[in-house]
Order: structure tokens, then C-alpha cells, then sequence
């Protein structure tokens, strides 16, 4: 599976890591729409539902951060000095954290309930009220929670500069980021459509703004470590933490608070299972 699937990328995209990263965020994009217009098809998903998939989104971004970041930044990049790595894990949830203090959490916006600790804009800045200023703060607050995903893709490209024996672990990391995607495009499209917003223009405009944030943060990511090789620990650890943030501080209470803890933590641990069967079978 491994070898096949590799080759058959090399065959088609080539092993520029500027190409690659660029094809890759492509690509989670295209898996983000795809996500997002399932509105069109599964019209009522229970909460039950929305929560098991996005527990099993949370689990592939869990398994991601230590298998295809963490780890290769500690004993590949650093050799073997955690210090570069974890700075940058330290700064990436800290990125995430002052920008969530600024901007709305995105089910805020569309639902109308608030986290005593999220950001505190002014009481009419909602949907239905006021749609400029809401729309506005809406794209603000899931373009953050892109940022580490089409960043971590095109770091993943980078870092295998080029290197088919190393490009299958980015592709691992691609398809994970790709399958989490589906799930999240799924809820934040369902949550839109119960605050008012056109199911069909909906759909289109998430897969846009996927494509307009994630393609040119992983083309970005392959940029930077590739120009500046130092980076590279440091930009695996800050693509991580900033993971790990939106897992902990987001997907997880998101999906314990409406009864359905059991099946949230069953699909966690199901799409931990596959994150790591994907970095078996397709890293070098």
C-alpha cells in the first residue's frame, strides 16, 4: 500500500516540496467542501452524530500531532533535542490561545452560547442581528482554527524535502488532516444552517474559505522549512501545539455537552486508530 500509493503521487505531482504542499492543501480543501456539503444529502444529522464525528476528527488530530509532528521534530529534525520542538509546541498553543481571547469561538457566533473564557464581543454581534459584523467575525474565528492544519500539511511536505522515501509520512499527515476535515466541515455547515444561513450558498462558501485559508498556509509551511531549515523543529512543534490546543480547548468540550460523552470518546479513539495505521502504512 505504501510503495503503490507514494509512487503514485511522485508519478503525478513530482517531488517538489512547494508543488507538493501547494497539491496537499489542495487537497484537504477540496475534503473540507466536500465535508461541508454533506448538508446537501444528510439534511438533519443528530447531535449524536456531529459529536461521534467530531470525536473521531479530535482523535486524528491527536494521533497527528505526536506521530507526524512531535515526534519527527524531536528525532529527525533536532536530533534528538526536545527543546526546539516543544518551544515551538509552547508557542503554538499560545498562539491559539491569544487569538481565541480576540476572536469568538465560531459556535458562538452561530448558536449564541459563550464559554465564561472565550472572547466577549458586544451583545448584538450575532448571525441574525447583525450579519455584516457576525459574517465578518464568523470567518475570523474558523480561519484560526485552520491555521495548524494547512500549516502542519505543507510543514509535512517540507520536511520531506523532496525525498520520496520520506513523502509518505506527509502523506499520512495530509490524509489524516483531509479525514478530520470531512466531520468539522460537516458541523460548523449544520451549525451555520441552524442560525439561518442558506443551506446550498453555505456549503459553497465553507469549501471557499477551507481553500482560501489551507492552501496558502500549507504552500507557506513548505516555504518556510524549506528556506530556512532551522525552522523546522520549531515549525513542527508550533503546527502541533496549535493542534493539540483546538482538540483540547475546542473539539473535546464541544462534544461533552449535550449527553453524548461515550460515543464522542468512541470515535476519538477510533480515529486515534486510524491516524496511526495510516503513519504505519504510508511513512518511509
Amino acid at each position: 500500500m505504501q510503495t503503490g500509493f507514494v509512487e503514485l503521487f511522485v508519478d503525478l505531482v513530482g517531488t517538489d516540496p512547494l508543488i507538493n504542499g501547494l497539491v496537499g492543501g489542495v487537497i484537504i480543501a477540496m475534503m473540507n467542501l466536500f465535508g461541508a456539503s454533506l448538508v446537501l444529502v444528510w439534511r438533519d444529522p443528530s447531535e449524536r452524530a456531529l459529536d461521534t464525528a467530531l470525536g473521531f476528527a479530535a482523535g486524528v488530530m491527536l494521533a497527528a500531532a505526536f506521530t507526524s509532528l512531535i515526534i519527527p521534530g524531536i528525532e529527525e529534525y533536532s536530533g534528538g533535542n526536545p527543546i526546539p520542538t516543544l518551544v515551538g509546541v509552547a508557542l503554538g498553543a499560545l498562539f491559539l490561545d491569544r487569538a481565541d481571547g480576540l476572536v469568538p469561538h465560531a459556535h458562538y457566533l452561530l448558536t449564541g452560547s459563550r464559554r465564561s473564557d472565550a472572547a466577549n464581543p458586544s451583545q448584538d454581534l450575532s448571525v441574525d442581528e447583525s450579519k455584516l459584523t457576525g459574517v465578518i467575525l464568523f470567518i475570523l474565528a474558523i480561519t484560526l482554527h485552520n491555521i495548524p492544519e494547512g500549516l502542519a500539511v505543507g510543514v509535512g511536505f517540507g520536511a520531506a524535502a523532496g525525498d520520496p522515501l520520506q513523502i509518505g509520512g506527509a502523506l499520512s499527515l495530509m490524509l489524516a488532516i483531509g479525514i478530520q476535515n470531512i466531520p468539522e466541515g460537516l458541523a460548523v455547515s449544520v451549525a451555520a444552517i441552524n442560525a439561518g444561513l442558506d443551506r446550498r450558498l453555505y456549503a459553497v462558501f465553507s469549501g471557499i474559505r477551507s481553500g482560501v485559508v489551507e492552501i496558502p498556509l500549507a504552500v507557506f509551511g513548505a516555504v518556510a522549512v524549506v528556506t530556512v531549515e532551522p525552522l523546522l523543529p520549531y515549525a513542527m512543534g508550533f503546527a502541533a501545539g496549535a493542534m493539540l490546543f483546538v482538540v483540547s480547548d475546542e473539539i473535546i468540550p464541544e462534544t461533552h455537552q449535550r449527553g453524548y460523552e461515550r460515543v464522542a470518546t468512541l470515535g476519538l479513539m477510533a480515529g486515534v486508530i486510524i491516524m496511526l495505521y495510516l503513519d504505519i502504512a504510508l511513512a518511509a
